[in-house]
C-alpha cells in the first residue's frame, strides 16, 4: 500500500510540472487522481476495518463469558480462563496485533473515521501492554464481588436457555466451577506471595458471604433453594420436557452443585480464612509493591488525563465547597431553619423521603423509576438526534447479591437484541434509596445516561467492535454524571428536594475525588475517609461505609465520574460560546456519542471538529 501511495504522489508531481497544458486536460487529470486517492483511502480503511474485526472475533472466541454477553452460545458450556498462563497468552495476542497494526497499514491512506479508530485502538493496546506489569495489583475477591457472586449472577443473567442443549451447557458449566475457582485460588496465593492482599476488613465482610453461598437446597436440607439451583429449575420449567427428562436434568444439576460447586466454595473459603489471619490493616495501595506508581497509573487510566493525585484532590475540595453553597440556596427555598448539617440530618431521617422497607415499598420505587424514564423519553428529541434501538428496563438487584452490589448500576443490552438494557436498583434497604435521589439516578443509569451512551455505541454502524467496547471510564461515567445535570437543563427537578438529590449525588462524586486520593495517596485510614463523608454528605452511614469499602478495593475508579463530567460540561460551554445562537444541543450531544467511548482528549478534538463544521456550514 505504501508503494501505491508513492505512485499517487509521483502522479501529482507530474501534473504540477505540466501546468502549461490546457486547463481542461489538467482538470480531468486532477479529477482522476482525486478519484484514485479516494479509492486508495477506502481500500486501506476497509482493510483496517477487516483487521480490527478479525482481532475482535479472535478475542471473543477466547472468552466464553464475553460470548454470553454478546448473546453468542458457541462455548456456553465453559468458563473464562483466569490463569497466569492465559494472561501471558493474552499479552502475546495484544503485542502481535499491535505489531501488525503499526507495520501493515498506511496511516496517511486512511479516511478520518479510520484514523480515529486506529488511534483509539492503538492507544488501548499500548495501555494494556503497559499495564501488564500490574496484572496482579487487584483483589479478585473483594467487597464489590468476585467469583463467589459473579458465578450465580452470570448464570442467572447471561446463560440463556432456549433448548435442552442450553440446559446441558448449564450443567457443564456447573461441573466446571471447580476448575474455575481453583485458578482463582492459585491467583490469590500468588498475590499473597507478592504482598498483594486486601485489608483485613475485606475478609471480615467477604468470608461469611462465601460460606452463605451454599446455603439452601440442594446443599442443605432446607425448604429454601440456593440461587443457582432456583435459577436452573426456573429455566428448565420454560422448556416442554417430559417428566422423566426434567427429573434427570434436575438431579444432574443438583449433583453438580453438591459434588463440585459446594466443595469449590469450601476451598475458596478456606483460603480466604487463611489469608484473613495474616492480612494487614492499612487500606491504601501505597502499601503494595510499587504502590505509588500503580496508583498514578490507575488515575491515568480512569481519568484519561495526566492529572496528579494532588490536583484531583484539590478539584474535589473546590467542588465540594461549590455544591455545599448550592445546597444552602435550596435550604432557603424550602425555608429550612438550621445549618447544612442539620439539613443533612433532616433528609436522612425524615420518613417522607423514603418508601417503606416492604415489598410494596420496593414495588413503588421500581414504578417511580420506570415512570421517570418514560417521562424523560418524551423530551429526548429536543436534545438528541441519535437514539438507541434497544429498550431499557428497571430491575431490582437480585437478593443473593444485594449485600455486595452498589446502590444502582447499568447492564448493557445484548448485541442481538435478545436482552434489553437494565437499570438495576439495589432495594435491600429502602433507607439507602431516598426518593429525592430517584430522579437523578434514573437519568444517570437509564436515559439519557448509561443506556443512551452504551446502547448507541453498540449500535453504531461502520465503527469497529474493538472501538465500541473500548474502556474509557471518564467518558462513560462522566457522561452519566453529566446527564444528571442535563436533566435540570431540560426543565426537570421541579421539586426542590429532588434538585437537592441531584446535588447530593454530584456532591458524592466530588467527595470521591477527595477520599480516593486521600486513601491511596495521602495515606488516610478507612476511618478518616468514612468520617469525611459523614461530615460532608447527607448519605446514611451504611451507604458511606459501603462506598469507602469500594474505593479501597477499586483504587482510582471513583475519580473518573467528576473529572469526566467537568470536561463534558466545559466542552459544551466552549461550543456555546463559539457558536452563539447557532449552537444546537442535539448536534453537540450527537458529537459526543457518535464515536463510542473515547479518552477525554479525543472527545475534545471531536467536539472542536463539530464546532468547526458548524461554522462553515
Amino acid at each position: 500500500m505504501k508503494n501505491l501511495m508513492g505512485t499517487v504522489l509521483t502522479g501529482t508531481m507530474m501534473l504540477a510540472l505540466g501546468a502549461c497544458d490546457s486547463g481542461q486536460n489538467n482538470q480531468n487529470q486532477a479529477n482522476q487522481t482525486s478519484a484514485e486517492q479516494q479509492q486508495m483511502q477506502q481500500s486501506e480503511s476497509e482493510r483496517l476495518s477487516a483487521f480490527f474485526q478479525d482481532v475482535f472475533d479472535a478475542a471473543v472466541d477466547r472468552s466464553p463469558g464475553f460470548q454470553a454477553y454478546l448473546g453468542i452460545k458457541k462455548d456456553n458450556d465453559k468458563w473464562d480462563e483466569v490463569s497466569e498462563e492465559h494472561a501471558a497468552e493474552e499479552l502475546a495476542h495484544t503485542q502481535a496485533a499491535l505489531a501488525r497494526l503499526t507495520t501493515e497499514f498506511d496511516y496517511d491512506a486512511l479516511d478520518d473515521s479510520a484514523r480515529l479508530s486506529y488511534d483509539l485502538i492503538k492507544q488501548d493496546m499500548e495501555r494494556e501492554i503497559r499495564e501488564y506489569q500490574y496484572r496482579d495489583h487487584n483483589y479478585p475477591i473483594n467487597t464489590m464481588g468476585g467469583v463467589h457472586s459473579s458465578v450465580p449472577t452470570f448464570l442467572a443473567n447471561m446463560h440463556r436457555v432456549d433448548n435442552v442443549d442450553d440446559l446441558e451447557a448449564y450443567i457443564a458449566r456447573l461441573n466446571g466451577v471447580g476448575t474455575y475457582f481453583d485458578q482463582v485460588i492459585v491467583g490469590l496465593k500468588r498475590r499473597q506471595e507478592k504482598g498483594i492482599m486486601p485489608p483485613k476488613f475485606v475478609y471480615e465482610v467477604v468470608v461469611p458471604v462465601v460460606r452463605n453461598a451454599t446455603m439452601g437446597a440442594p446443599f442443605t436440607d432446607s425448604e429454601d433453594e440456593s440461587p443457582i439451583y432456583s435459577d436452573f429449575k426456573r429455566k428448565l420449567a420454560t422448556l416442554e420436557l417430559d417428566e422423566a427428562q426434567a427429573a434427570d436434568m434436575t438431579a444432574r444439576a443438583a449433583a453438580a452443585l453438591v459434588n463440585v460447586v459446594g466443595p469449590a466454595y469450601g476451598r475458596l473459603a478456606a483460603v480466604l480464612d487463611e489469608q484473613a489471619r495474616v492480612a494487614g490493616t492499612d487500606d491504601g495501595v501505597w502499601r503494595l509493591p510499587d504502590g505509588e506508581a500503580f496508583y498514578a497509573q490507575r488515575l491515568k487510566r480512569y481519568t484519561t488525563t495526566d492529572l496528579t493525585a494532588d490536583e484531583i484532590h484539590n478539584i474535589g475540595l473546590e467542588n465540594v465547597e461549590r455544591i455545599h453553597n448550592e445546597m444552602r440556596e435550596i435550604m432557603k427555598k424550602v425555608e429550612f431553619e438550621g445549618d447544612l448539617q442539620d439539613f443533612f440530618e433532616f433528609t436522612r431521617e425524615d420518613d417522607q423521603f423514603y418508601f417503606p422497607n416492604t415489598d410494596e415499598g420496593r414495588a413503588d420505587y421500581l414504578e417511580l423509576a420506570t415512570n421517570l424514564i418514560a417521562t424523560m423519553k418524551e423530551k429526548l428529541p429536543e436534545y438528541f438526534g441519535l437514539f438507541p434501538q434497544a429498550d431499557v428496563v428497571v430491575t431490582r438487584v437480585e437478593p443473593f447479591r444485594e449485600h455486595a452490589a452498589g446502590k444502582a448500576f447499568y447492564q448493557s443490552p445484548s448485541m442481538d437484541g435478545s436482552r434489553p438494557g437494565r437499570y438495576y436498583a439495589n432495594l435491600r434497604d429502602m433507607r439507602q434509596m431516598p426518593i429525592y435521589q430517584a430522579e437523578a439516578l434514573a437519568y444517570h443509569e437509564g436515559i439519557p445516561g448509561h443506556h443512551m451512551q452504551r446502547a448507541i455505541a453498540q449500535e453504531l454502524k461502520g465503527v469497529p467492535m474493538l472501538q465500541k467496547f473500548g474502556s474509557f471510564t471518564a467518558y462513560t461515567e462522566g457522561w452519566g454524571l453529566y446527564t444528571e445535570r442535563l436533566g435540570k437543563d431540560m426543565g426537570f427537578y421541579t421539586d426542590p428536594y429532588s434538585d437537592f438529590g441531584r446535588l447530593a449525588m454530584e456532591l458524592w462524586r466530588a467527595c470521591r475525588l477527595v477520599v480516593d486520593t486521600g486513601i491511596h495517596s495521602k495515606r488516610w485510614t478507612r476511618e478518616q475517609a468514612i468520617q469525611y463523608l459523614k461530615d460532608n454528605t447527607p448519605n446514611p452511614e451504611g451507604d458511606i461505609t459501603a462506598a469507602i469499602n469500594r474505593y479501597i478495593v477499586m483504587p482510582g475508579q471513583a475519580t473518573a465520574y467528576m473529572i469526566g463530567k467537568i470536561k463534558i460540561l466545559e466542552l459544551r460551554e466552549m461550543a456555546q460560546a463559539e457558536l452563539g445562537d447557532d449552537f444546537d444541543m442535539r448536534g453537540f450531544h450527537d458529537s459526543v456519542l457518535k464515536y463510542g467511548p473515547v479518552p477525554l482528549n479525543v472527545l475534545e478534538d471531536n467536539v472542536k471538529a463539530w464546532v468547526a463544521s458548524q461554522k462553515t456550514s
